[in-house]
């Protein structure tokens, strides 16, 4: 008896201690569309041509739908010199890259650079240093966003330069709850990287795989890719978004997303079968923004060539 006592202790302790482990995994794996918190990332340090440094940030959202607004103080700093360091307060879904840059000085030495985030009731930072391992160049950002496969690169993708925009209009703007705002950008580019025409081909070959291993496929769009990293469509494009400001803003018409929505049939870069959009053949990108709250709010427009980015802001002052 004492002996059947003792296996079944064992079992049962086998039991607590392997089945909260499966438990913990199962939800670790699980994905939100929204109460999750946002975490600050330090994506790498780049250096300028007067020996200065560029921390570059950027974060992930963790819901798949709903965006987080947290405004610059306790809970949304960066230091030091914060706490407004040019962070963004307004957190669109999943991954961002890249979103904005600290400089300091050449002689910075081992500092840090640390933005602190809190966010349903979590707090994370993130801490910039000049690690050399955390060094960046364009060939760096443009694989990191999925342009380039892992360790791709040519001479025609080392010497792509980013977009060159220039906004049409004041920087600071005054508009009406409902009304209306036009915001125009004139974009130019290299024409790198050039763009290539893979989504037909990518679901094909998805098709043939399914196929081949027997399973039946009614709907190519619902075959899920299989890539390790990230992936993204090349394409000059520009779009608007808000950076800062809670409340809703609709655009019109509407923008291709900047996050990484990788989801089949969504309006991203990063989705299968998406196809970048012809630019303006004058290079004019037009749009409206259409506020619903009053407030301050910061629209920034992101030029696009695929691998490298270029943003300008505008500021928005919204009353009834």
């Amino acid at each position: 008896m004492r002996t059947r006592a003792r296996l079944a202790l064992v079992a049962a302790a086998i039991l607590v201690a392997v089945f909260p482990a499966r438990h913990d995994a199962r939800a670790q794996s699980l994905t939100y569309s929204a109460g999750q918190n946002v975490s600050p990332a330090f994506e790498g340090w780049e250096q300028n041509a007067d020996g200065s440094f560029n921390f570059l940030f950027g974060y992930m959202n963790r819901n798949w739908e709903e965006e987080l607004d947290v405004p610059v103080g306790p809970d949304n700093n960066v230091e030091p010199g914060g706490p407004d360091q040019g962070q963004p307060t307004h957190f669109l879904p999943r991954r961002n890259r890249f979103i904005f840059k600290v400089r300091v000085p050449k002689d910075w030495g081992t500092r840090e650079v640390i933005w602190t985030l809190t966010t349903q009731g979590k707090t994370e930072k993130a801490y910039a240093t000049l690690r050399l391992d955390s060094m960046v160049d364009d060939v760096v950002k443009a694989s990191e966003t999925g342009a380039l496969g892992a360790g791709t690169s040519s001479p025609e993708v080392r010497a792509n330069t980013p977009p060159v925009v220039r906004l049409e209009g004041d920087r600071r703007r005054t508009a009406k709850v409902g009304e209306a705002v036009p915001l125009v950008a004139w974009v130019t580019d290299d024409g790198v990287p050039k763009q290539r025409s893979i989504g037909l081909d990518q679901t094909t070959a998805a098709v043939r795989r399914e196929e081949a291993e027997g399973r039946r496929v009614a709907n190519p769009m619902m075959v899920p890719p299989r890539q390790a990293t990230v992936g993204k469509r090349v394409g000059l494009h520009l779009s608007w978004f808000v950076y800062r400001g809670a409340g809703n803003v609709a655009f019109e018409p509407p923008q291709i997303k900047v996050w990484e929505d990788t989801r089949t049939g969504a309006y991203s870069p990063w989705a299968p079968l998406f196809t970048v959009p012809p630019p303006p053949k004058d290079g004019k990108w037009m749009a409206r923004a259409i506020f619903d709250e009053p407030g301050t709010y910061v629209l920034r427009a992101r030029a696009d060539d695929g691998a490298l980015t270029t943003d300008e802001d505008v500021t928005v002052v919204v009353s009834r």
